[in-house]
């Protein structure tokens, strides 16, 4: 066993097993004792102790000190040399775990599971895991509902991760978990009903064909601590990295404050479903195309203003396209012809701004449809073997997928055009791009690694905040902060799931810990038999939905709105959303309590001294507002 320490951290090292335990604070981590480090080359598992040539070696720097194993000669991989660092960081006692190729095979290295998952045994619901699964999820060991798929297998930056880290807390000792490069890793986790346990841990992707680069994490320890604790340290280790950006920063780049307070109302124009789509229905022709002229919009909206006399409005408008919803992205335009064209469109928006309300569209930029007039095969995601992605799930049926690097000029071109028609946009919402992965691309005109990918999607972000068009994507990521200003919805896993199917944690607000002063959300405001989604709106200071048509019934989160409110009564519901959201939108969620075992009476700070309390079991909620 090989030793390093310093005055708070201590490091085991075991060479027979290649395994590393922790002893923080006299707490000690220690990983699973069945993991053996490993990688995957041509989808088979090859163990790190397989190299012929293992050495270890301590290595000081001015910053900090530990220690360098060597790994070579594999076997199976005989090209392959590597390296990995465990290192203390003196002015922190932060641990860094460090994955190095030295040398590789041109192509085989999938990816490298490694550091190993702590081990997490017991039977107290005092130890807990916090994945950031949607808006976060907090599991204590011996929950009773079984841990299902991560969306994207767990991928970092997409709706499985929205921050790159995870953290365990075992009597208020624990630890965060911060991956460095998360557009090439993701984690996987496990944890089965009533298990007394739950087993999280990282997970390294090639990029390009080959692991290419060194991999960094940085996990960090704290005593007497809790999640509020561990997303804190995240909130400042994102001040230090240049990644932080507040509202109040991105309100000096575009009008945010108008819709700050507002109600959001998602409504469409055109659907049509294309006959190779899984949601054409041969036996019901009528369900597959529909259409509502702007012109029906319109007196919506004026019925909003004039009759039920809300005074902040968001509309975002789906299928406003002559191809109809999810239909030949990017060339989407003119506006619908059926439905009244460039001029039905453009009253639309006058009669919006005429109401003192707020106007946005939906659109697209990475499906990318056979049927679009200018789609050409170049221009698409080029995967290692040559071939390009298809398949058939939304609307317009056959599609691949947009390369980013092409994203940003389709944003410019479409969006002058619509300046050119008069359509003043105040919002546009790119879809996906803060749901779904990040895209790789092999095509050699425009080969393109992930985090090239986020960089270059973030562009298209950056581009409509020129344009004082405040930005959306479907959810919310780590990466996009900087050019993001709100969303569609970030939401607890749960709620992306039907009404009847049981938790699997208790839903804690990870996010929002982090973010919230950064990014406006809109919450989901049905009512289901068993809980009131209106409270999760109120306890994280968010916008409502005053009405949320889902574009597919059945899926991401659409399964009927659970109750039968009035507009009357749903307006006043959301009245009270939206003067909490107006309240404290710029303000940093300061803190999250979970005041049962159940997790169904909870309470949230903000910065400016206000508090929500509210008890998803009775209902019901409190508000005490400071100032």
């Amino acid at each position: 066993m090989i030793t390093i320490k310093d005055n708070i951290i201590k490091l085991d090292f075991h060479e027979e097993t290649l395994h590393c335990d922790i002893y923080a604070d006299g707490t000690k981590w220690t990983w699973q004792h069945n993991y053996q480090p490993y990688f995957k080359y041509n989808g088979k598992d090859v163990l790190f102790s397989e190299a012929k040539n293992v050495s270890h070696k301590r290595y000081d720097t001015g910053i900090g000190f530990g220690l360098v194993s060597h790994y070579e000669n594999f076997e199976q991989v005989p090209e392959l040399c590597f390296e990995t660092y465990i290192w203390i960081e003196l002015s922190t006692g932060d641990v860094h775990f460090e994955w190095i190729p030295i040398t590789e095979p041109a192509s085989g290295m999938d990816e490298v599971v490694w550091p190993g998952a702590m081990d997490f045994m017991c039977d107290s619901e005092d130890w807990y895991t916090l994945l950031n699964w949607g808006q976060g999820l907090l599991i204590p060991n011996g929950w009773e509902t079984t841990l299902g798929k991560v969306p994207f297998d767990g991928r970092m930056c997409t709706e499985g991760s929205y921050m790159p880290w995870f953290s365990q807390i075992k009597d208020r000792n624990g630890y965060i978990a911060i991956c460095e490069q998360p557009e090439d890793a993701g984690y996987r986790a496990a944890h089965e009903s009533g298990e007394a346990q739950t087993s999280v841990g990282m997970v390294l992707y090639k990029s390009l064909g080959s692991m290419r680069y060194r991999r960094t994490l940085l996990y960090h320890f704290e005593k007497d601590c809790d999640y509020n604790t561990m997303c804190k340290f995240y909130r400042n280790y994102t001040k230090e990295q240049g990644t932080f950006h507040t509202l109040r920063e991105k309100a000096a780049r575009a009008d945010v404050e108008k819709l700050v307070g507002s109600m959001f109302v998602h409504a469409g124009i055109k659907t049509r479903v294309q006959p190779e789509s899984r949601f054409f229905d041969p036996e019901a022709p009528e369900k597959n195309n529909h259409l509502t002229p702007f012109a029906v919009r319109t007196k919506q909206i004026r019925h909003c203003y004039e009759k039920l006399g809300i005074k902040k409005l968001y509309l975002h408008l789906d299928g406003w396209g002559d191809p109809g919803y999810d239909n030949e992205h990017p060339d989407y335009l003119p506006a619908c012809i059926e439905a009244g064209g460039w001029e039905g469109m453009k009253e639309l928006c006058d009669t919006i701004h005429d109401c003192g309300y707020v106007f946005g569209t939906h659109d697209q930029y990475r499906d990318y449809y056979f049927r679009a007039s200018t789609y050409d095969e170049s221009s698409a995601i080029h995967l290692e073997d040559g071939s390009i992605p298809s398949h058939a799930n939304w609307a317009g049926g056959n599609q691949t997928y947009l390369c980013a690097t092409q994203a940003p000029y389709y944003v410019k071109r479409n969006f002058l055009e619509l300046a050119a028609h008069d359509i003043k946009l105040d919002c546009a919402y790119l879809d996906v791009f803060t749901c779904n992965e990040p895209d790789e691309c092999f095509e050699p005109h425009h080969k393109m690694t992930r985090k090239e990918c986020l960089e270059f999607r973030s562009r298209c972000f950056a581009y409509l905040l020129s344009q004082n068009i405040l930005s959306s994507s479907e959810e919310v990521a780590d990466w996009s902060v900087a050019n993001l200003v709100f969303c569609h919805y970030a939401p607890y896993d749960f709620m992306m799931r039907r009404p009847e199917e049981p938790k699997q944690g208790i839903p804690v607000p990870l996010f929002n810990l982090v973010y919230h002063d950064c990014v406006i959300i809109p919450w989901m405001m049905e009512k289901h038999e068993n809980e009131d989604y209106m409270l999760y709106a109120l306890i994280n200071g968010g916008a409502p939905y005053f009405d949320r048509n889902g574009a597919y019934n059945g899926t991401d989160g659409a399964f009927g709105a659970g109750s039968d409110f009035t507009e009357e009564e749903q307006k006043k519901r959301c009245e009270q959303v939206a003067s909490l959201h107006e309240h404290v939108a710029y303000s940093e969620l300061v803190s999250h309590r979970i005041l049962d075992k159940t997790g169904l009476r909870q309470q949230s700070t903000f910065a400016d001294g206000t508090c929500v309390e509210v008890d998803f079991s009775k209902g019901t909620y409190k508000i005490t507002v400071n100032g």
